[in-house]
């Protein structure tokens, strides 16, 4: 067994795990913490690549940030230490308060252990046949993501801005908590039994595997014994049974299918039951820390971020969130230097698409990052209006209020925010309610994706798919901000979340999962559609919008990778509207698969290559298409569009193989957090 990691190990506090170079400091008895004595231990055993890969496989909450200086040795400054160290441990975080005593006496023995998997490999010795098989595949599992570090330092921070941090993490445990009730995963947690299952639990939020590679293996798992069905915590059970509840819920009763509630069954009878009194402790302790960093604040720029937390915290007591919504839209207008988004709200997780996920993304405002805001808030209702042209009637253009995105540097994200693989970049809230007819808000994501090992491994991946000519369209310091401020901006324009037809909003129409679908399709293709259009304004030249073009379509790369539908059979949004670009604009002539050719890592054959001057062309066809189908609630077009590059065998099916081995060679980005204060 590795050794327990003390609870507070997630403490933030760099020196809770960190010693002096090149030996470390070891307690002795004596004094509050003991007096300290050194041990030479020189830390070059481990390559940096590797220490973090076997720290997540033995659930060790540390992480070598980098090697600043290029001696190959693990130095203090290089070291963090993560946030959700005593879930790693499979305890129950309860606090966030630093311990350095117990930190620091644990480093030596992490170290020791990932140096002896590096050089022995891991120990399945005395493991039957079908264990070792087990955690063989959890170990595939873990190597398709790679630990990408995002890391927050406060230690300079003022006592409001340190209570803040504090309480805010409080409460994203408890959001931890209330997201495992949501996904049915908490009686399961306790019976995972081995570090690395540990480690797959905690990335993963549930026992099954989730990477390509192995989600669809029946031996990849974090339980020895894996329960037979993947069953949300949303639903009663025995109503799972049947692959099509979903289905029936809103004809017994419509309250069913509210999206702040879950579904008991009470003597045979469906019930609709409010979050807060279906998670009473959970919900009171996110209202109770909410409130103590609400009381924090005296400073005068934070009374709109004091009064989102506050409406925050009694929508966790009283289960409406639209008063919460109004406070947290108004504070994007005001010079919080917080983000913060603590609520119910995508409905992708569930098998339904019903129920509204607890999530946090927790950050700072970024105030460097203005410039697409200042460019794009003068032309925003022509924004509108270009896309109602797109819908034409029924769908008429609408006076939008929405704010451009905020451009936020992530601090953590919890529950339903926290992926296994990847992250949101983007986002646009609430999705329904008064604030989000008012256009909401919105937000673009500035520090993920942004370290060196990303960037080198995004490289590698678009040069294994992409024709030489068309790799050298895309500047590399493109950040991609542009696609995400468009595609966000675009949630809010055109026929979106609220938009009704009869009286029948999309979800009614198109059915939840392929109304998700649209949705993202309308929002990605509009990305598409106004950077060609700001060229048109004189607001963007035309190299950056063929390097923007180049980033989107390697995005639609990515997300195709992962497959069209879960191994249970649902939709995955993202992928099914990437697919339908990719190959839409191959039937369009737009892009082109040159089978003979070279892609421009020289070593593949067979490469994609974009025909810019075909593409403004194929992406206004497109555009225009899927408007229509939203505007006029056009389902059996929206199946027609689908069904050949999503659904069909064939060439397109064969072409997505090609996309998704290529892609993968490179693992996904698994983010995991570092918080010091």
């Amino acid at each position: 067994m590795i050794p327990r990691i003390a609870a507070t190990l997630c403490a933030l506090s760099l020196t809770a795990c960190a010693s002096s170079k090149p030996a470390e400091k070891q307690p002795a008895s004596g004094g509050e913490h003991g007096q300290e004595q050194t041990v030479a231990v020189k830390r070059d055993r481990v390559p940096r690549r590797d220490f973090n890969r076997i720290a997540a496989e033995l659930a060790l909450p540390v992480f070598w940030r980098a090697d600043d200086n290029k001696d190959g040795i693990l130095d203090d400054d290089e070291l963090n230490v993560l946030w959700l160290g005593p879930r790693l441990a499979g305890q129950k975080a309860t606090t966030v308060a630093p311990d350095p005593t117990s930190a620091r006496a644990s480093f030596a023995a992490h170290y020791d252990a990932i140096a002896k998997v590096y050089v022995e490999g891991h120990d399945f010795s005395g493991l039957d046949d079908k264990e070792r098989t087990r955690r063989e595949t959890v170990l595939l599992e873990l190597s398709q993501g790679r630990p990408t570090l995002v890391a927050n330092d406060f230690t300079a921070a003022s006592a409001e801005d340190k209570a803040i941090v504090e309480h805010v993490l409080t409460a994203a445990l408890a959001i931890e908590e209330l997201h495992a009730l949501q996904l049915g995963i908490t009686e399961l947690e306790g019976k995972v039994s081995d570090p690395m299952s540990r480690s797959l639990f905690v990335r993963n939020q549930s026992p099954w595997c989730q990477a390509p590679k192995t989600e669809a293996d029946a031996a990849c798992g974090a339980l020895a014994d894996m329960p037979a069905k993947k069953r949300s915590g949303l639903y009663p059970a025995a109503l799972q049974d049947d692959e099509k509840f979903c289905d029936g819920l809103a004809k017994v009763d419509p309250a069913l299918v509210g999206h702040f509630s879950t579904v008991v069954d009470e003597g045979g009878a469906l019930k609709a039951v409010a979050y807060p009194q279906a998670y009473p402790e959970q919900m009171a302790t996110v209202a109770k820390h909410l409130d103590a960093a609400g009381d924090a604040i005296t400073s005068d720029d934070e009374q709109g971020f004091k009064a989102y937390l506050k409406a925050a915290a009694q929508a966790f007591r009283d289960n409406n969130w639209e008063p919460a919504n109004a406070a947290w839209a108004a504070q994007g207008k005001t010079k919080s230097k917080w983000y913060l988004r603590i609520a119910p709200d995508e409905v992708y997780f569930e098998p339904c698409a019903f129920k509204a996920g607890f999530h946090v993304s927790f950050a700072r405002i970024n105030p460097a990052s203005i410039t697409w805001q200042q460019k794009l808030d003068p032309v925003k209702a022509e924004m509108e209006q270009a896309l109602a042209d797109k819908a034409g009637a029924p769908y008429k253009a609408r006076e939008v209020n929405f704010q451009l995105p905020d451009f936020i540097d992530i601090v953590v994200n919890a529950g339903d925010s926290r992926s296994a693989h990847g992250a949101t970049i983007g986002q646009s809230l609430p999705n329904w309610g008064a604030t989000a007819e008012q256009g909401g808000r919105t937000v673009v994501m500035t520090n993920l994706y942004t370290d060196a090992d990303s960037k080198v491994a995004h490289q590698k991946q678009m040069a294994s798919l992409f024709c030489k000519e068309t790799m050298a369209a895309y500047n590399p310091q493109d950040d991609g901000v542009l696609g995400t401020v468009l595609h966000e901006a675009a949630h809010n324009l055109g026929p979106a979340h609220e938009y009704a037809i009869d009286g029948k909003t999309a979800p009614a129409i198109f059915g939840g999962p392929l109304a998700s679908t649209l949705e993202e399709l309308k929002a990605q293709t509009a990305a598409l559609y106004f950077t060609e259009w700001l060229v048109g304004k004189k607001l963007l030249d035309e190299a950056s919008a063929k390097s923007a073009h180049t980033g989107n379509l390697a995005w639609a790369f990515g997300h195709i990778s992962r497959g069209m539908y879960t191994s249970g059979g649902h939709p995955r949004n993202y992928s099914q509207l990437a697919a339908i670009q990719v190959g839409y604009f191959l039937d369009e002539g737009a892009m082109v698969w040159n089978a003979e050719q070279n892609a421009a890592n020289g070593v593949d054959k067979g490469c994609m290559s974009i025909d810019f001057g075909k593409m403004s062309g194929a992406i206004d066809k497109l555009m225009s298409r899927v408007a229509r189908i939203k505007g006029g609630g056009d389902k059996v077009d929206a199946e027609a569009l689908k069904k050949p590059y999503v659904d069909d065998d064939g060439a397109y099916k064969t072409l997505r193989g090609t996309i998704t081995e290529r892609w993968l060679r490179t693992e996904k980005a698994s983010f995991v957090y570092s918080i010091r204060w």
